[in-house]
């Protein structure tokens, strides 16, 4: 009995072990079944808005501002040669590297000995060639002398020859004395003859003589040219580069000894594109005075000149492309030949566009314009000119509206966005750029200036100068400051 009693105990548990299992299987069946179906049921559908930045459209007159780079040159500059060669006896103060002469001055005095004494012989030569002259005139006057005392004494015995034959005529005279006062006669004629020739020949010994004389005067000018040329002078106002000379030397014939540069005559030579060169024409297709704006960078401080185009290169160099223009600089104060600048050309002012960011526009000149309820629509402007990271375009029928600054894949007609419209303060736009300086900071960047002996002094004291103020330009602080140690 007890085996059976504890059987069905174990059978009743059994049971209720089963049940209770299969229950909870149900239990979790059913609570799966449910999770998914409340997952499969989509959210409602929301459309999607992005934020963008925005610029407006202003209608206004810009002048385009057109960035290339040349190097800068000098208008005046003279390969000064030796005339004369021999040793240099003599060297201006002045004659080295960036040395500063004044027109008219001595720069190089080459031995003049030989020179002085070819001109001394030119001189005795000439001394000799006058006294010929001078004797040969006398020779010619005393000729002309000579030959009237002839002709005279001819004419007395013309007249004594026709006394006697008129005496013979008359049966007084003799056909002797006839034949006497002829042959008389005959021969004073022969005496003119000869004084004829002896005038002659007087007269082509003066002339001769008057030949040496002339050149006896060429061979003294060019003693005394070559006794000049022993002197080296300067032409005009400048400085001094590629001195190769010192006193004591030997020069050669037409040797280079320096060159003379003048630094107040300065022009800058750049090169731009066909299509910018296309901007730079008036209506009769000629080259415009444009205005240029010539930078350079130096430690710290930009040097800048102003100046006008002035000329184009006439024609385009093997292998080169664009056209060659030269601007005159005015004002160049620090600027040296041999310079490397930024040039900034002022093209001439453009009526009603406006100037919008390049990231504003995609690759078939369109922009995204803020329409109704912020949806973005499509439209497309005349692109101008490029410039930097903006571009300047015309579209009449859009000025006032706000068109999408930065475009990205994401953005196109149609799509509502939420405009991100920029408010700049003007004013802290401009104290950005200024700081105020403490007291240890400022006199360690002037100690730097004053200490850096490669800097201009036009620089130096236009450093100095902004240094002095209360407030100095950022950008300034940070090219001295990035030089320290340098």
């Amino acid at each position: 009995m007890r085996f059976l009693r504890r059987s069905l105990v174990g059978l009743f548990l059994l049971a209720v072990t089963v049940g209770v299992l299969t229950y909870a299987g149900h239990i979790f069946v059913s609570a799966v079944q449910e999770r998914l179906a409340r997952e499969s049921q989509e959210p409602p559908a929301r459309e999607r808005v992005f934020s963008v930045n925005v610029a407006r459209l202003v209608a206004q007159d810009i002048a385009p501002v057109l960035t290339a780079y040349g190097e800068v040159r000098s208008r005046r500059t003279l390969d000064l040669r030796a005339k004369s060669s021999g040793t240099v006896i003599e060297l201006a103060e002045a004659f080295e590297e960036g040395g500063v002469v004044r027109a008219g001055q001595l720069l190089v005095q080459v031995d003049p000995a030989d020179a002085q004494a070819a001109l001394d012989v030119a001189r005795a030569d000439l001394s000799e060639a006058q006294a010929e002259l001078r004797d040969a005139q006398r020779t010619l006057e005393l000729a002309h002398d000579e030959l009237t005392a002839a002709e005279k004494q001819a004419q007395l015995r013309e007249t004594a020859l026709a006394r006697q034959q008129d005496l013979r005529g008359r049966g007084v005279g003799t056909d002797a004395a006839v034949e006497t006062a002829a042959l008389a006669a005959s021969a004073a004629a022969q005496v003119v003859l000869s004084q004829r020739q002896a005038l002659a020949t007087a007269e082509t010994q003066a002339e001769l003589t008057q030949t040496q004389l002339d050149r006896a005067k060429v061979a003294l000018a060019e003693a005394e040219r070559d006794l000049a040329d022993t002197a080296l002078y300067a032409e005009f106002d400048g400085v001094l580069a590629d001195v190769t000379l010192v006193q004591g030397g030997l020069v050669a014939n037409n040797e280079q000894v320096a060159q003379l540069i003048d630094p107040d005559q300065l022009e800058v030579s750049f090169r731009v594109s066909t299509s910018q060169y296309a901007h730079l024409l008036d209506a009769s297709g000629a080259l415009i005075p444009a205005p240029i704006t010539a930078t350079v960078d130096v430690f710290g401080t930009d040097l800048v000149a102003g100046g006008r185009i002035a000329r184009e290169s006439p024609a385009v160099g093997e292998g080169q492309t664009g056209r060659l223009l030269f601007a005159r600089l005015q004002d160049a104060a620090g600027f040296r030949p041999g310079d490397f600048v930024t040039i900034a050309i002022e093209e001439p002012q453009m009526q009603q566009v406006a100037r919008i960011p390049a990231t504003a526009l995609d690759a078939n000149g369109t922009v995204l314009l803020i329409g109704a309820d912020e949806r973005l629509e499509q439209a497309r402007v005349k692109v101008l000119r490029a410039q930097g990271d903006d571009v300047i375009i015309r579209a009449p029928g859009l000025y006032g509206r706000e068109v999408v600054a930065e475009r990205s894949p994401l953005l196109g007609a149609g799509i509502k966005v939420r405009p991100i419209r920029p408010q700049a303060d003007a004013a802290g736009e401009v104290d950005a750029g200024m700081v105020a300086l403490t007291p240890e900071r400022r006199a360690r960047l002037i100690a730097f200036v004053e200490g850096n002996a490669r800097m201009p002094s036009e620089a130096k004291e236009r450093l100095l100068l902004q240094l002095a103020q209360d407030e100095v330009p950022a950008q300034t602080i940070s090219r001295l400051e990035s030089r320290f140690g340098g």
